[in-house]
């Protein structure tokens, strides 16, 4: 059982205000692993008033000095590197050896990677007569989800400390124990006092408190839609800047010509990765009408290979989902998806076997012969749920692959590059993977319409949490 019963704030490890706790759930049996305090608006208070005391010290450092912390906090992690990949497998589902390369692994290596882009960034140019200046936003309220639950911590913590920002944190209550970790590790790197800052807590309580506090200067948000707008409407009475990373329901584009297998097995793990529970997840396979029947067979085969199981399992390929309630919602798309009339190629509603009992597994699913108004193809499911929906031509693959009102992740597929090239830029997302093309952690990561604004990683996300200052100099 871990129990976490206190708050990182100014550096110390700090009683919470009330007495309420939250129990944490491992996904893979569905029993209590432990409990932590839920914040409260007087616990954000001491937070935030902790972050604005220890900002002018923190802005007033070198970029040097900031790199510095910051590769003590990467090796700190990567230190407890297996611990992090057990607890986050606990907490979310994902199989062990992909949540070590993958959940523990990515925030070790961006911990790092800003220690090197910040001492590279130019933070003054001289433009004519006058001097631009990069300057730290202040203090940051990073409100993150529960899916990578330290990637997304790091990918607002590491480029906020470098630019100069200290932050408050709120970590998903769902997955919240990865969080304490990265407490311990920036205490053993002796980060000054109040640069960062945990709370942990419920939304509506802790979460809104963060976002209304006056002394919060930016928000840096990821999670679902619905949660970013309300966080926009809070935010707005104050005139606070605001970076959103929101939901997706990607489409990826196989064209007539594009290597079949390749693509579809490509799309199928680009779609069950971390049991789908990724925004970025391949949701929406559009294939040629005329290759409906092959492509719909190969994805089935492809399915049926995720073997489903306990997370700390070696054979495991598709772990559980994180909640009961994810299980719930992810189970009722499922039913709503044969209700209005796709074929059911593969998976279904009911429990898989073999599994432990007690744990939120789901079948890996496919559907075929899907309309693009269907809700299983327009609304987020955040589970291992694949739309196979047939085309007609190059222009009704695009004109369905943009008819959503998201816009965060796509992909494309064919032999001829630059054919793929051309379509990938017509499709409205952020991120677009051309024949598979490798995730790279110092690309910009963000989306268009209703999938946020603003960017995370490399230099972008740097450029996040600065203002841009004019000196404006004589002669």
């Amino acid at each position: 059982m871990l129990v976490r019963d206190r708050f990182f704030i100014g550096g110390q490890w700090v009683a919470p205000s009330g007495s309420e706790t939250i129990e944490v759930h491992n996904a893979g049996t569905g029993e209590v692993m432990g409990r932590v305090p839920a914040g409260t608006e007087k616990d954000i208070d001491a937070a935030v008033s902790a972050a604005r005391t220890a900002f002018s010290g923190w802005h007033g450092t070198t970029p040097t000095a900031r790199a510095e912390y910051l590769e003590k906090i990467s090796a700190a992690l990567k230190a407890r590197a297996d611990e992090l990949a057990k607890t986050i497998a606990q907490e979310v589902g994902m199989p062990l050896k992909m949540a070590g390369r993958i959940q523990a692994g990515l925030p070790i290596a961006n911990f790092a990677n800003y220690a090197k882009l910040v001492k590279e960034f130019s933070f003054e140019t001289r433009v004519g007569n006058s001097l631009v200046v990069r300057e730290a936003v202040g203090v940051v309220g990073a409100i993150t989800p529960w899916n990578y639950p330290l990637h997304q911590i790091t990918l607002k913590v590491a480029p906020a400390l470098a630019a100069g920002c200290t932050v408050v944190l709120k970590p998903s209550e769902v997955a919240p124990f990865n969080a304490f970790i990265l407490a311990e590790a920036a205490q053993a790197a002796g980060l000054p006092p109040g640069v960062l800052n945990i709370v942990t807590g419920y939304g509506l309580a802790a979460g809104e408190a963060l976002v209304r506090h006056p002394g919060v200067d930016m928000i840096s948000f990821t999670g679902s839609t619905r949660a970013g707008k309300r966080i926009s409407e809070l935010a707005a009475q104050s005139v606070k800047r605001v970076a959103l990373e929101l939901g997706g329901k990607s489409a990826s584009v196989i064209l007539d010509d594009a290597d079949l297998p390749a693509a579809v097995k490509g799309t199928v793990n680009g779609c069950y990765l971390n049991s789908g529970q990724t925004c970025t997840a391949l949701t929406r396979m559009l294939v040629p009408e005329k290759l409906y029947p092959e492509a719909a067979r190969i994805a089935a085969e492809v399915a049926r290979s995720f073997t489903v199981g306990d997370p700390l399992a070696d054979t495991t390929r598709l772990g559980p989902l994180t909640s009961k309630a994810q299980l719930e919602r992810v189970q009722g798309y499922i039913r709503k998806g044969l209700a209005e009339g796709a074929e059911l190629v593969a998976g279904g509603a009911e429990p898989p076997e073999g599994v432990p009992a007690g744990g939120y597994y789901v079948r890996p699913t496919v559907f075929g012969k899907v309309r693009n108004d269907m809700s299983i193809a327009q609304e987020e499911i955040f589970g291992p749920v694949l739309s196979i929906i047939p085309y007609q031509d190059e222009e009704d693959a695009i004109r369905i692959a943009n008819d959503t009102v998201y816009g965060l992740a796509g992909a494309v597929w064919s032999k001829d590059e630059a054919r793929a090239q051309r379509v990938a830029r017509r499709i409205r997302a952020g991120q677009v993977d051309v024949n598979g093309g490798a995730f790279n952690m110092n690309a910009p990561f963000g989306g268009f319409k209703q999938s946020g604004h603003g960017r995370e990683a490399g230099v972008y996300g740097l450029e996040e949490f600065l203002e841009y200052k004019s000196l404006q100099l004589k002669g």
